[in-house]
């Protein structure tokens, strides 16, 4: 694929990691440029020209730019990915849609609200009690999520999209940070098949050390 991709984000930003897996699957061609976090640089003219927001990621696509990363997937699985990570079939498409919606409104407060509450944040300030109600709310997502990839291998049917990607995501951090989990048989086989995707190792399995609240 010729392209003229350049990503804007950190490497162990959530959202910017769904990027990447997304320009991975692809094989794009194309080039990262940290910003955000210890890296700075959202704050300037230059980025909040692009993205008024201050946050990463963002996409140019030649002159074309783009924010909020379920957007930035989706764009990038209609133009490159046709009949891959994008459905062609409508209906298939729509069930995409109805997990990536569901994972930006649900799911992905529920789960990277505990990364906050046990990971961004030092022992001394923890909330046991705010921590409990998280992990029970991400609990309740993977449930509906276990139940649908008891059906199928991937969130919207037989094969990996754009939903995956978006909701795959938070595998690497969940089962990496040092709280008590359930256990979701479909969604741990599912995470299994993630692993075997270069793409996903690639973009998600990123250590989070610099993260860490001491």
């Amino acid at each position: 694929m010729a392209t003229s991709l350049t990503l804007y984000g950190r490497k162990t930003s959530a959202n910017v990691q769904k990027v990447v897996w997304a320009l991975e699957e692809l094989g794009a061609n194309y080039q990262q440029i940290e910003l955000g976090g210890k890296f700075g640089g959202v704050d300037t003219a230059e980025f909040r020209a692009m993205n008024p927001n201050a946050l990463v990621p963002v996409l140019k696509d030649g002159a074309f730019v783009l924010w909020e990363s379920h957007a930035v997937v989706r764009y990038l699985s209609a133009k490159y990915g046709a009949g891959t990570l994008w459905p062609e079939a409508v209906q298939a498409r729509a069930l995409a849609d109805q997990w990536t919606d569901w994972t930006a409104a649900r799911f992905q407060p529920a789960w990277i609200g505990v990364f906050y509450a046990v990971v961004r944040t030092g022992p001394a300030d923890r909330n046991d009690g705010q921590i409990a109600r998280l992990i029970a709310a991400t609990n309740d997502c993977f449930q509906i999520m276990d139940g649908q990839l008891a059906r199928t291998p991937f969130l919207a049917g037989e094969t990996l999209t754009y939903a995956d990607i978006v909701a795959g995501t938070s595998l690497y951090r969940w089962y990496s940070m040092e709280i008590a989990r359930e256990r979701f048989a479909a969604v741990e086989d599912w995470h299994r098949r993630l692993l075997q995707r270069p793409a996903f190792v690639t973009g998600v399995s990123v250590p989070y050390d610099d993260l860490v609240a001491k």
